[in-house]
C-alpha cells in the first residue's frame, strides 16, 4: 500500500451553471478532462488486477481458455466494485470518492497454500469456498471495524504489506526462467535475456518518461517486451484465434465453491489487513480531497469489499481492496472528481465482458512477466518498508516484534517443508507467509502494547493521586 500522499493546495471549488458550489469530488468533468484522468487510472491499476488471475491460473495449471476466464472475472469484478465505491447507493454501500476497487494481490500467497493442499480440480472450488466466507465475514465485521484499527497500526500493516512483496518474489523468478519448472528450456538464457530486457525497459521509462508516460511504465514494459519475443519465437498468439470477441461470463465455471475451515481462517486474516488497507485508504484520499471521511463512509466502503469478495467467486473472482497506488493518481493529476475513477470502473468493467482482451493479456510471454513482476512485488515491499520507517523502528519493542513477525512469515518462503508434521488446517494458515506474519504480528502487538496496559494505567493514576 502506497502511504498518504500530501494534500494538495485547495483552489476556488467548481460551480455548477445556477452557481452552487459543487465540491471537487462531485464535479462532473468535460470529456476532455475526463478521459485522460481515466486512462492514468487504468494504467496505474491494470498491471496489478491481472496479475492475481495470472498467478492463481498458472499454479493450478489452467489451459489457456481457463486463464482468459480468469482475467476477464477479474476486471469484470474491478470495475463493477469500482462503480460501486465512486457512485454508490446512498446510505447503503459505496464511499462516492475517487476510489478504485480491485482483486487485492494480498491474497495471492494464502491462496496458493490452498492450492498446494488440494487435490487437481478441487484447488479452484476450496480458494473460491475461502474467498466468499472472506466476504461475508467483511460484511459482517465492517460496521465495527473502526474498534478493530487499534489493532492494526501502522507496525502490523506494515510488516504485512512488507511480506506481500518478499512472499510473492518466487514468481516472477518462477517467470522470468520460463514459467514451467518441468519444460526444457526452463532457466534458459533467452529467457532471462527477455526478462532482462522488459526490466530495463520499464527503468528507462521511469527514469526518462514523464506525466502519463511514467505512469504507464509497466504497461510499455510489458508491450516492448512481447513485441521483442517475436522475432526470437517466443510469444503464442494462438488463444486470440480461439478466444471468444464478446460474452457474458458463467457462473461457477470452474466448480461449486467448497468451504473448509482452515482455508477460511487464511483468507478471513488476509480480509482483516485488506479491511485496514481500505479503511487507510479512504482516509487518505478523504485528506486529498478535503472531504471529511466518517465511520459511516467507511462503514459503507468496507460493504462494497464485502460484496465484490462474496459474489465474485460467482464468476472467478477473488478478494477485492483498495487500490493505494490510485490514491497516489488523484494526488499527483489533483483531479478529484470520483466521476474520473467511475470512467475507468465503466471501462474495467466493459474489457470483463470482451474475453479475447484477456487472451491478449494471457499471450505475453512468462519471462516478460518475470521482468515486470520483480518491479510489482518489488514496490509492493518497499510500500511496507515504507510503512514501518513511519511506525518508529527506534522503540525497541518495535524492533523485536517486525523482526520476529517477519521471521515468521519468511519461513515457509525459506523452509517449504517446516510446516510438513502439523496437522492440514495449520499447515494452510501457516504456510502462506502473509498469513503466519499477519498472526505473529497482531499477537505480538496485543503483547508489547495492549496487553496489561489498562491496569498499569490505571496503578499510574493511582499513585499520582
Amino acid at each position: 500500500m502506497a502511504t498518504p500522499a500530501q494534500r494538495p493546495t485547495e483552489g476556488p471549488c467548481p460551480t455548477t451553471p445556477d452557481g452552487p458550489e459543487v465540491h471537487p469530488v462531485d464535479q462532473k468533468l468535460r470529456p476532455s478532462r475526463l478521459v485522460p484522468a481515466a486512462l492514468q487510472h487504468i494504467a496505474a491499476l491494470y498491471a496489478g488486477v491481472v496479475t492475481p488471475p495470472l498467478i492463481i491460473g498458472q499454479a493450478v495449471r489452467l489451459d489457456t481458455a481457463g486463464q482468459t476466464r480468469l482475467i476477464a472475472a477479474s476486471l469484470l469484478i474491478a470495475g463493477v466494485a469500482t462503480l460501486l465505491q465512486t457512485l454508490g447507493v446512498k446510505g447503503l454501500v459505496g464511499n462516492r470518492l475517487p476510489f478504485v476497487n480491485a482483486a487485492s494481490s494480498a491474497g495471492i500467497a494464502p491462496m496458493l497454500a490452498i492450492a498446494e493442499t488440494n487435490a487437481p480440480g478441487g484447488q479452484l472450488p476450496a480458494i473460491y469456498g475461502a474467498v466468499m466466507a472472506a466476504g461475508l465475514f467483511c460484511l459482517a465485521v465492517g460496521p465495527f471495524f473502526g474498534r478493530l484499527l487499534r489493532f492494526f497500526p501502522p507496525l502490523v500493516t506494515g510488516v504485512v504489506i512488507t511480506l506481500i512483496g518478499v512472499t510473492l518474489m518466487p514468481v516472477p523468478v518462477v517467470w522470468a526462467q520460463g514459467g514451467d519448472k518441468n519444460a526444457a528450456d526452463f532457466g534458459a538464457m533467452r529467457n532471462l535475456a527477455l526478462a532482462a530486457f522488459t526490466l530495463v525497459v520499464i527503468l528507462l521509462v521511469q527514469r526518462f518518461g514523464r506525466g502519463f508516460v511514467k505512469q504507464l511504465a509497466l504497461l510499455l514494459g510489458l508491450l516492448t517486451g512481447t513485441l521483442a519475443a517475436i522475432p526470437l519465437g517466443m510469444a503464442d498468439f494462438g488463444a486470440l484465434g480461439s478466444a471468444p470477441v464478446a460474452a457474458l461470463p458463467t457462473p461457477f465455471a470452474f466448480g461449486a465453491p467448497q468451504f473448509q475451515p482452515a482455508a477460511i481462517i487464511s483468507l478471513c486474516l488476509v480480509m482483516l489487513v485488506l479491511m485496514t488497507e481500505s479503511s487507510a485508504g479512504m482516509l487518505a484520499v478523504g485528506e486529498i480531497c478535503a472531504r471529511e471521511t466518517d465511520g459511516r463512509t467507511l462503514t459503507r466502503g468496507l460493504r462494497t469489499d464485502g460484496l465484490a469478495t462474496f459474489l465474485g467467486p460467482v464468476l472467478g473472482g477473488f478478494p477485492t481492496s483498495a487500490f493505494a497506488q490510485n490514491v497516489g493518481v488523484v494526488s499527483l493529476t489533483r483531479v478529484r472528481s470520483r466521476y474520473a475513477v467511475a470512467a475507468a470502473g465503466g471501462t474495467l468493467l466493459v474489457l470483463g465482458l470482451f474475453p479475447v482482451l484477456g487472451a491478449a493479456v494471457s499471450t505475453v510471454p512468462m519471462p516478460v512477466l518475470g521482468g515486470a513482476g520483480i518491479v510489482l512485488f518489488g514496490s509492493l515491499a518497499v510500500s511496507g518498508i515504507r510503512t514501518l520507517s513511519e511506525a518508529g523502528l527506534d522503540d525497541s519493542s518495535h524492533t523485536i516484534l517486525v523482526a520476529v513477525a517477519l521471521g515468521a512469515g519468511i519461513v515457509p518462503l525459506a523452509a517449504p517443508a517446516f510446516y510438513a508434521g502439523f496437522p492440514a488446517w495449520a499447515q494452510t494458515v501457516l504456510g502462506s507467509g502473509i498469513s503466519a506474519g499477519t498472526l505473529a504480528a497482531v499477537v505480538l502487538n496485543l503483547f508489547f502494547h495492549h496487553l496489561g496496559t489498562r491496569g498499569a494505567t490505571c496503578a499510574a493514576a493511582l499513585k499520582s493521586s
